[in-house]
């Protein structure tokens, strides 16, 4: 399996989306990608050479369609098993409940990855200043990509030559904060979703700094990336150039359109089938697992915030699939700081992001960051509990 360079999707190397430059060949998980690709590394269309080969990619290997497929045929089965009847009903009302967030937070998605160029973010990351830590939270507001795809921009932004620092801030903020998920939170929690995402943007602020802090007394790694900044780009020059070329014109709405359907259906292939997973495993558990189980052990007590913190470290799922489960676990417990302390265990305790901060950027940076994070992540969860 290779990475997509844009999304950090993991695609099979049969896939036709190949490109290959300067003698290495890159996988992609959609033309978008690669359209992305070679507008961000400014590859001269002359230069491309773009692989079509023979490509073995298929509809029925996308994991989407998979996913769809496994859910519509415990559905139709439940008809005919008595015993699965309670999996339907649970299945269909959190459908019911999230199906507007989901298209909508699609879309908008779409038009962030249509009109926010990445490189504005990689600029204003790429600063070793405080006000960096601010910037990636903020930023972090428009990647729309599951906490494995911002992990997979996080690393790219380091090696661009953004902090340690911002890195981590950015890696916090983005899979809670980001516009896409916050309108699914607020789907299922309502307004209580504020607090999480309230909460989220304290914790990547706060973190942000502490690591500022650690890097100024040798205590993490330096990036040596970090004098590959372009001082010469503004950002607002490049906007008032971009709106100033802008035509509206017929052409340019159906370009408009197309990269936004794109962008859409990108981030669907990357998030959509992990939103049907944790919808999935929230049905089976409202199904079939004794409220009771719930309250004894993962209630709103220090034993139950501990006890879904291993539980949610547990579990390798990504933020959009989390969301849902973490729904279920406030719905049987009334706990709202245990369904925060879930949603954030996969960010500050999942190994695959650990394992590749340590590879990538350092190991120092790999051990604080849980040391730091998961203290904070438990006192919010508390004083949610007490609060809520």
């Amino acid at each position: 399996m290779a990475t997509d360079p844009i999304c950090g999707m993991n695609v099979d190397e049969t896939t036709k989306f190949q490109l290959s430059h300067e003698g290495k060949t890159y996988y992609f998980c959609s033309g978008g990608c690669i359209k992305k690709f070679v507008s961000e590394n400014d590859i001269p269309a002359e230069k491309i050479n773009l692989s079509t080969g023979s490509p073995k990619w298929t509809f029925y290997r996308n994991k989407t369609f998979i996913v769809s497929i496994i859910l519509m045929l415990l559905v139709m089965v439940s008809y005919v098993l008595p015993v699965l009847s309670a999996f339907r009903h649970s299945l269909f009302d959190y459908i019911k409940m999230i199906w507007w967030a989901i298209i909508l937070g699609l879309v908008l998605g779409g038009l962030i990855d249509n009109y926010i160029p990445r490189k504005y973010i990689s600029h204003l990351l790429a600063k070793p200043k405080k006000r960096t830590v601010f910037y990636s939270v903020i930023l972090g507001f428009f990647m729309s990509a599951c906490s494995h795809g911002i992990l997979a921009i996080s690393i790219q932004l380091h090696k661009k030559g953004a902090s340690p620092a911002s890195v981590v801030s950015f890696l916090l903020a983005s899979p809670w904060a980001n516009m896409t998920l916050t309108i699914m939170l607020i789907g299922f929690f309502g307004a209580k979703a504020l607090f999480i995402l309230l909460s989220a943007i304290i914790i990547a602020i706060v973190t942000g700094l502490i690591f500022q802090i650690l890097e100024s007394k040798k205590l993490i790694e330096e990036n040596p990336n970090m004098t590959a900044i372009d001082e010469g780009f503004s950002i607002v020059d490049d906007l008032k150039k971009r709106m100033k070329d802008y035509k509206f014109t017929k052409d340019s709405f159906k370009k408009d359109f197309t990269g936004i359907l794109q962008g859409t259906v990108a981030l669907g292939n990357m998030v959509l089938w992990w939103i049907l997973i944790g919808i999935g495993l929230a049905s089976f558990a409202s199904a079939y697992v004794p409220s009771d189980f719930f309250t004894k052990y993962m209630g709103a007590n220090l034993l139950g915030l501990f006890v879904t913190l291993i539980f949610a470290t547990v579990i390798e799922v990504c933020s959009e699939g989390s969301a849902p489960m973490a729904f279920e676990l406030f719905r049987q417990t009334a706990a709202l700081g245990n369904s925060f302390v879930f949603l954030m265990a996969g960010v500050v305790t999942d190994y695959t992001e650990i394992g590749l901060i340590w590879q990538n950027i350092g190991k120092k940076t790999a051990i604080w960051l849980p040391v730091v994070a998961v203290p904070q992540v438990l006192l919010l969860g508390y004083l949610a509990n007490l609060v809520f």
